[in-house]
């Protein structure tokens, strides 16, 4: 399975069972790890495991392969690595915290940002006036 076809696939699995705030980042310039993460909230302990538990079957019915799921114990966080595509199923207040779309979103604009420091570390430094200061005569 292509990433772009397991990524659908994973989010149709999503909202199947009712996740919230689906959020799809494409990290094929940032990482050589993967291709795509997926974020998605459910609302108990029991949701997020059924969540990632419909994740990995709609997978494995569509021909892809689960390589690993770690979190499912708790429920609180539950992250399914399907090789090119990383889903992070979380509870609102622990999706929050660690705010994964920050990480990744913030990660999308380094490059650009440290070229912009690089431009004005290059620029020619000119030297300021100084203030001009008023006497008056007494």
């Amino acid at each position: 399975m292509s990433p772009d076809k397991i990524a659908k696939t994973a989010v149709a699995a999503l909202e199947d069972i009712k996740a919230r705030d689906i959020v799809v980042f494409n990290v094929t310039k940032m990482t050589a790890l993967f291709d795509k993460v997926i974020v998605a909230s459910g609302d108990s302990n029991r949701q997020v495991r059924a969540l990632a538990n419909n994740v990995c079957e709609e997978v494995k019915k569509g021909g892809g392969r689960v390589l690993s799921i770690e979190g499912a114990q708790t429920g609180e966080w539950v992250l399914v690595d399907l090789g090119a595509v990383i889903v992070h199923v979380m509870q609102p207040a622990i999706r929050q915290y660690y705010n994964l779309e920050e990480i990744w979103s913030t990660a999308a604009q380094r490059p650009a940002a440290r070229k912009t420091a690089e431009r004005k570390a290059a620029a020619p430094k000119t030297a300021k006036p100084k203030a001009a200061t008023r006497r008056t005569a007494k």
